[in-house]
């Protein structure tokens, strides 16, 4: 079923197996917030297992950039379109959350972004990248990494 993140009472509702569910409610709920001030979009994730075309597109893209296979289990997981952009979230029991940014004119304009929630350590598939710190009232502090992407998806 799907939910709709609330940024203004965040909500651990679907990610309470996380170690660091709170973390990463409060950076759902960050992402909810960038989307509806950015775009007026109402930022609705649901059950990964519900949403196996966003799973399949994500995991598609890191492993034929960066051979990349993110051993933790996925919770929860979207994929939208606004404003000529295809989007998808995975946001992971360890507390990672991982996006794409996909234009659908522009091949200049096409990434992953990685995040990882206050109070996890950084993954070992992703120990290639640095991690710069954000800091948010709603996750605490929020590490991101990108890569842009080169293929055609």
């Amino acid at each position: 079923m799907a939910y709709i993140v609330d940024f203004k009472t965040v909500s651990t509702q679907g990610v309470e197996s996380s170690p660091v569910a709170d973390a990463l409610a409060g950076l759902r709920a960050n992402e909810a917030r960038y989307f509806k001030n950015k775009y007026d979009y109402v930022f609705t994730v649901e059950p990964a297992s519900a949403a196996p075309s966003a799973l399949d597109w994500v995991s598609r893209i890191l492993a034929a950039e960066r051979d990349i296979v993110i051993a933790s289990r996925p919770l929860e997981a979207t994929m939208f379109e606004v404003e000529n952009l295809r989007i998808a979230y995975v946001f992971y029991e360890s507390g990672l959350s991982i996006n794409v940014m996909y234009s659908l004119d522009d091949t200049k304009k096409r990434a992953v972004g990685f995040k990882l929630s206050e109070g996890m350590d950084a993954p070992a598939e992703l120990s290639a990248f640095k991690f710069a710190r954000q800091k948010s009232k709603l996750a605490g502090t929020i590490r991101g990494s990108y890569f842009v992407i080169k293929g055609e998806y």
